[in-house]
């Protein structure tokens, strides 16, 4: 038995098909059905029940595919471990970001990490605040910038930065008028907000104090939001750093909010039992030299 046993074993318990776990594998799918079958008469069980629609794990299978999952996570933390200890500052590092966030803060540092760090290779991934902890906590991803704090004690924060909402709305709207803008001087039924699942649906409802909009609306991007206010169907709130990227054509307006909390907190999430903690630290700073002024960049 071998860890490229093991990684064929989770492949097919995964996709749940051989020759797609071959694709994945970037092997023939002769090579990957024997080394399994080799598998399977070393430990003298079945793993797998094969069948025209694909191959479904034994219950022998799917406990052979947990260990493996356990094993192979243990092997990546003993090779980053390795390669920290040659040159902490090179490798691969995955760093995962919540969409509220991703499309605004990585222009802002993706060519300064590369020039800072020239022998470390970035990989992104942009999913929710649930799957991406989900993914750090079982090791698929070395970091993530998160708008939440750690629920887990297995997880620490590096601060990055906070950022104010800002209330869009289109011009001529009767909220222009004031100078100091409250959410008590907002038509409930005019916000709209994201759809379950984003973390910056909950802090906006938390401000709000309101029934989210009606299940009609079901928005995944902030660009989303901010078109339909300028179209006229309402107002949204925006975090600082997304305002940067709004075009003049549109027709908004914005305001800063003086309700209290109205602002949310951009951390660095890792792992406490991280072997990159070194890489960590000087990735966040690297982001923190390259903020606006419009957020409060933490020291």
């Amino acid at each position: 038995m071998n860890l490229r046993d093991l990684e064929y074993v989770l492949a097919v318990t995964e996709t749940g098909h051989f020759g797609q776990a071959a694709e994945r594998c970037h092997v023939s799918q002769p090579t990957l059905s024997g080394q399994i079958k080799k598998l399977e008469e070393e430990l003298g069980v079945l793993l797998f029940e094969r069948g025209r629609g694909g191959a479904r794990a034994t219950e022998a299978g799917r406990a052979v595919a947990q260990q493996a999952r356990l094993a192979l996570r243990a092997a990546g933390e003993i090779r980053q471990i390795a390669q920290a200890a040659q040159d902490p500052f090179a490798g691969e590092f995955r760093l995962g970001l919540i969409p509220t966030v991703a499309p605004y803060l990585i222009p802002r540092f993706v060519a300064r990490l590369r020039d800072a760090l020239p022998e470390l290779s970035v990989i992104y991934r942009e999913d929710i605040t649930e799957r991406l902890v989900q993914d750090l906590e079982a090791g698929e991803i070395d970091a993530a910038i998160l708008a939440t704090p750690p629920e887990s004690d297995a997880l620490e924060a590096i601060p990055l930065y906070t950022e104010p909402f800002r209330l869009v709305f289109p011009d001529g709207h009767d909220l222009s008028s004031l100078a100091h803008l409250r959410m008590a001087d907002v038509d409930r039924d005019d916000v709209l907000l994201l759809t379950e699942g984003h973390c910056f649906r909950d802090q906006a409802l938390a401000i709000c104090d309101t029934p989210a909009r009606p299940a009609s609306l079901r928005a995944t991007s902030l660009e989303t939001l901010i078109n339909l206010v300028a179209q006229g169907q309402g107002v949204t709130l925006v975090p600082a750093l997304a305002m940067g990227g709004l075009s003049d054509e549109l027709g908004l307006q914005d305001r800063t909010l003086e309700d209290e909390g109205a602002a949310r907190r951009i951390n660095l999430t890792v792992r406490r039992s991280t072997s990159r903690r070194i890489l960590a630290k000087r990735v966040a700073a690297i982001i923190r030299d390259g903020l606006p002024d419009t957020v409060s960049v933490a020291s």
